[in-house]
């Protein structure tokens, strides 16, 4: 189902600004200088400022950019789900525009992994570096178990008054995510991302996960270059969250099990499908925490890739 996520008055962005990609506003923020430019892609339900802890400390060494898509954060909203294709064309010419010189090192997080994907199949020569932070596969259905299936992803959305039920658990779990941020940032980042507007938009853009990985399997794998795959191995509040309790009560240990040993053989296969590509496990964080919680991880796996390219 295609939404248009509106609102009759969006949120500014505490830090940032915008340019115009085919007359729509799309959120940019770029620190730092030199290169290669570092491009960090969110996952759903997650916003460029999301990376602010690890975007300051990248910026010390190299350029580093956070973005908002089309129809998500701060960006001027769209229809969405939305292609690969689409996403990596609109970052393509958010990059240009910005003067922003290729090769880039994607930072693909969760569902930017998909779009990490797509732009490297279009663009090959100006990805010099990868590194995949918990990020969509294309192949994730042949390493889970069914209840896990990208299909069942997609049905995952609440309906409103079940979205109205577990607001107040996840601005505490936003507070507690974006607790080390300044507070100019802090505060209206936890409005914003308990908002209807976002949640809703995080909901929508996952309501085609089965045909992004039937787009990626029509294209290349991706190209071989540097890449480092970080793995959360802990519990995911943000899935906690946004399950209900009968939901929760249904998946089976087993079937946690099952997903955790199916990410290990599905990284696996990712790194050795290319001449320099690791894989690091990160213990004691879940999949949405990983930036939050675990910015130095992040950070020295970005340093690395780094200095391979």
């Amino acid at each position: 189902m295609t939404e248009n996520i509106t609102s009759a008055a969006r949120p500014a962005p505490p830090t940032g600004g915008f340019q115009e990609i085919d007359g729509r506003r799309v959120f940019v923020r770029r620190t730092g200088s030199d290169g290669p430019a570092v491009v960090f892609l969110p996952g759903a339900s997650s916003v460029g400022l999301d990376y602010f802890l690890v975007q300051q400390q990248v910026s010390q060494f190299t350029t580093a950019v956070v973005y908002d898509r089309g129809g998500t954060g701060y960006s001027d909203p769209l229809p969405l789900p939305r292609t690969a294709a689409a996403v990596a064309t609109e970052l393509h010419e958010l990059l240009h525009a910005q003067d922003i010189a290729a090769p880039y090192v994607m930072v693909a997080h969760s569902l930017g992994g998909a779009y990490t994907h797509r732009f490297a199949q279009l663009h090959p020569r100006e990805v010099a570096g990868l590194v995949w932070l918990d990020a969509f596969h294309r192949d994730w259905d042949d390493f889970m178990p069914a209840e896990a299936a990208l299909a069942a992803g997609e049905r995952m959305a609440p309906d409103p008054a079940q979205i109205q039920q577990m607001r107040p658990a996840l601005r505490e779990m936003y507070t507690e995510l974006v607790a080390d941020y300044p507070e100019h940032l802090r505060l209206p980042l936890i409005d914003a991302h308990t908002s209807d507007e976002w949640l809703q938009a995080g909901f929508a853009e996952r309501g085609n996960l089965v045909a992004l990985a039937e787009e990626l399997r029509a294209g290349p794998d991706i190209p071989d270059v540097p890449l480092i795959a970080l793995t959360a191995e802990g519990v995911d509040p943000a899935q906690h969250a946004l399950t209900s309790q009968q939901t929760r009560l249904r998946i089976a240990q087993r079937t946690l099990r099952e997903v955790g040993e199916g990410k290990q053989r599905m990284i696996a296969a990712l790194v050795s499908a290319v001449s320099h590509g690791e894989q690091r496990t990160v213990s004691g964080v879940g999949h949405s925490q990983l930036c939050f919680q675990r910015p130095d991880v992040v950070v020295q796996a970005i340093r690395d890739v780094v200095a391979r390219v």
